[in-house]
């Protein structure tokens, strides 16, 4: 007799320790449901990529995170905004180089594109139409991997070196091309800073710190009702 009451209590111990495994188990699982609840927030940043040359870039900074990309991402930190900003600006990009490299770019998902190119084709005294043409195609590529990311022109404008005639028409592009795909378009980056000696470079063409914090205003401007 006393053999069955022994068996019955190991059997009743088994029973006891697997259901005490599997509320433990499940309390884990829980808790892991929880933990990956809380870190969704962090890891569903939205991005905005700033696509562009030497101006996206900062170059001649000492501190590139001072170019007005940087400062839109401590903005968008400040106000708490649930945003990442990822630098993409290659000094002495072109257009048609910009057109070559959105590829490997949009192998990561983006939500803002931010398009500053073209200046460098300005200077060179690339055929407007070349650049219009490779403005195009870039945010035609983009739109097609991501039809829902929100579309940023960034204008510029240059001396007229090259002629009254073709600065005009250079300058035009950036409209004709924001009003043709309906974005958003930044009328001049360079506003309140081209041409301002004491907020540009010894070169005259690259912003100091003083001259990114104008470009940064001049971008927020623009997208803060996007974010």
């Amino acid at each position: 007799m006393n053999r069955f009451v022994f068996i019955a209590q190991m059997l009743l111990s088994v029973v006891l320790l697997a259901s005490c495994n599997s509320e433990k188990k499940e309390n884990a699982e829980q808790t892991g449901s929880v933990k990956a609840v809380a870190k969704t927030p962090a890891s569903a940043k939205k991005t905005i990529v700033f696509f562009g040359n030497s101006l996206t870039a900062g170059y001649g900074l000492d501190d590139p995170s001072q170019a007005f990309a940087g400062l839109i991402q401590k903005r968008i930190d400040s106000l708490g905004l649930n945003y990442k900003v990822i630098n993409a600006g290659v000094s002495g990009e072109t257009t048609s180089g910009g057109n070559s490299r959105i590829d490997w770019l949009l192998k990561q998902p983006l939500d803002i594109f931010v398009l500053e190119l073209g200046g460098n084709d300005g200077l060179r005294g690339i055929p407007v139409s070349e650049t219009k043409k490779n403005l195009q195609a870039i945010l035609d590529k983009v739109h097609a991997k991501y039809p829902d990311a929100k579309l940023v022109l960034a204008g510029m404008q240059i001396p007229p070196n090259m002629g009254q005639k073709y600065a005009s028409e250079f300058k035009a592009v950036y409209a004709e091309i924001a009003k043709a795909n309906n974005l958003t378009l930044i009328p001049f980056l360079l506003e309140g800073v081209g041409g301002e000696s004491k907020l540009n470079l010894p070169d005259g063409i690259h912003p100091t710190e003083e001259g990114h914090k104008i470009l940064a205003e001049n971008v927020w401007l623009r997208i803060k009702d996007l974010l």
